[in-house]
């Protein structure tokens, strides 16, 4: 159960950190201009967590009929994407950073979510795919509290310029970094 914990909050973290940059956003964008407000920026997270999730679900249930000596090969997923994502992290040293999402509501912020994700479903799918439903239920809970404890941290950093600005500069290598990582254990551990 312990390591389930653990590894869930891994891969919510490590898939998510570009999200921390976003929320810290949302959050800087809500204390400076009353849009988003502070529970839309929640409620949305939320909602396009959610989706994110459910689709991983349905895709790994999907993926039942794949032979299991198959499923180690969707490690090259994530791995491919740290791969690229260092790649373009290197190759843009010193380009200006990317605009700020613009939101109003609950289901923007949800939709910035959710086009944000594909790295989301890379990941969690073949790892919802390669654990038993009991462990599945865990993670995904473990995933919810992650979204709050997101929400919170964006939040605070949202208040802290000088810490939105470090992550933003240290984000771009280690969420690929994060990727190659997960795509490796995937690759041998399945």
């Amino acid at each position: 159960m312990g390591g389930t914990i653990l590894t869930a909050a891994g891969v919510f973290a490590g898939t998510n950190v570009d999200d921390l940059v976003v929320l810290t956003v949302l959050f800087l964008s809500a204390r400076a201009v009353g849009r988003p407000r502070p529970w839309q920026v929640w409620a949305g997270q939320y909602a396009g967590i959610g989706v994110l999730v459910a689709v991983s679900v349905a895709a790994a249930l999907g993926l039942a009929v794949v032979p299991d000596e198959w499923i180690r090969l969707l490690g090259l997923i994530p791995l491919a994407l740290g791969v690229k994502g260092l790649v373009t992290a290197v190759r843009s040293r010193g380009s200006a950073d990317d605009p700020a999402p613009v939101a109003t509501g609950w289901a923007a912020v949800a939709g910035i979510t959710i086009a944000n994700g594909a790295d989301n479903i890379a990941v969690y799918t073949p790892l919802l795919r390669t654990i038993g439903v009991p462990d599945a239920v865990l993670t995904i809970a473990v995933f919810a509290v992650g979204v709050a404890v997101w929400c919170l941290a964006g939040a605070w950093l949202g208040s802290h310029p000088r810490v939105v600005s470090g992550v933003r500069r240290f984000g771009h290598c280690l969420v690929p970094g994060v990727f190659v990582l997960l795509g490796v254990v995937i690759l041998v551990a399945a």
